[in-house]
């Protein structure tokens, strides 16, 4: 088999650097691997595969003769480089929110959709959110057994989905409220020590906080997150009439999104008999031993590949449901990990 050349689009950011871990820690199947980044990060050098590989500014030329493409750029960036990327011959792989709904662009987790990766019409296939993208391990495995028909989500969300700002603010945060006994107990003292920046990142201080908002605002007080949830899962699990409602939080967690699920099945489900589903699902690890304090936290996920499941009860007022809960690490399975594994779904086209 050739080795493929690849290339890493937003090196430099924060899934850039968890994606040139991935590749350097998985099996070694890429030939010459291309760092890229904006002009002013041209010339930094970078280590993967435990080279030190130069930086070089995107532009037109830097993907001629690239195989794959992996993009985590900003939306507006990502709608501009992309298709350019992909006229050059490149097979895009793109983390933005660009392309995720287009008709002709594949929404592929690999658990769930694999095969959906031959059907590319523009050269791309598209990464799902990273709320999603925590789900869909378990949520696919229990839809092939039981039929899945509707779910309502509640997310508590990691400070790293913002990126690097995003963990920048929370620990500068942290530092700021340290050793204030008493503090978040009177209305607008944490915002008032934190100052003028209280609101910038999240909308609202994070430290000793929750926020019920992540993403931009859209019609009827839902968020983009919220929307994202409900439309993506659709389409990945090709269940284009899913019921969804998802409320999406922010919480003060460096890494690892957590979601508690409540899912409606077509058929009988109790909780032993999803267990078993779920113990042979790849990519998910059942951590289910409530009387022992066993259960999925997002400390026990950050830096891992898998998802991990918990808290599984059979629905006490609810026919053919669920409850569980769900962690996974919003960097790896949420960006960087599910971008490698569809890459490496495409190795057999460069045999």
């Amino acid at each position: 088999m050739r080795k493929p050349v690849l290339a890493i689009v937003g090196a430099t950011g924060a899934v850039g650097s968890v994606m040139r871990d991935v590749i350097s820690r998985r099996d070694d199947v890429w030939g010459e691997i291309r760092l890229i980044a904006s002009p002013r990060s041209a010339g930094r050098r970078l280590s993967i595969r435990g080279e030190e590989v130069v930086v070089r500014a995107i532009s037109e030329d830097v993907f001629d003769g690239v195989d794959v493409a992996h993009f985590d750029l900003p939306d507006e960036v990502s709608a501009h480089w992309v298709p350019i990327a992909a006229a050059r011959g490149a097979i895009v792989i793109d983390k933005s929110n660009s392309f995720r709904m287009d008709p002709q662009v594949p929404l592929v987790v690999p658990e769930a959709n694999p095969e959906a990766v031959r059907d590319r019409p523009k050269g791309v296939i598209a990464n799902a959110n990273c709320t999603t993208l925590a789900l869909i391990p378990s949520l696919a495995a229990l839809h092939r057994q039981f039929g899945l028909r509707s779910m309502t989500v509640a997310s508590y969300q990691a400070a790293s989905g913002s990126g690097q700002e995003g963990f920048d603010t929370l620990y500068r945060q942290i530092d700021a409220v340290a050793g204030n006994p008493g503090l978040g107990t009177v209305p607008g003292d944490v915002r008032r020590l934190l100052g003028d920046r209280a609101d910038d990142t999240f909308g609202a201080p994070l430290a000793l906080n929750v926020v019920p908002k992540v993403g931009g605002w859209k019609a009827d007080g839902w968020t983009s997150e919220e929307l994202k949830v409900r439309n993506e899962t659709r389409k990945i699990l090709d269940i284009p009439d899913l019921a969804v409602s998802s409320t999406c939080v922010r919480v003060p967690v460096a890494q690892g999104h957590s979601q508690a699920v409540h899912a409606t099945f077509a058929t009988a489900v109790d909780a032993e008999a999803a267990r078993k589903v779920l113990a042979d699902a790849p990519g998910v690890v059942v951590v289910d031993d409530p009387e022992n304090g066993r259960y999925p936290t997002p400390l026990d996920a950050a830096g891992t590949d898998e998802t991990y499941i918990g808290r599984i009860r059979t629905s006490i007022d609810f026919p053919n449901s669920l409850d569980f809960f769900v962690v996974g690490d919003n960097l790896l399975k949420g960006a960087a990990l599910n971008s490698a594994q569809i890459a490496e779904l495409l190795l057999p086209e460069f045999r």
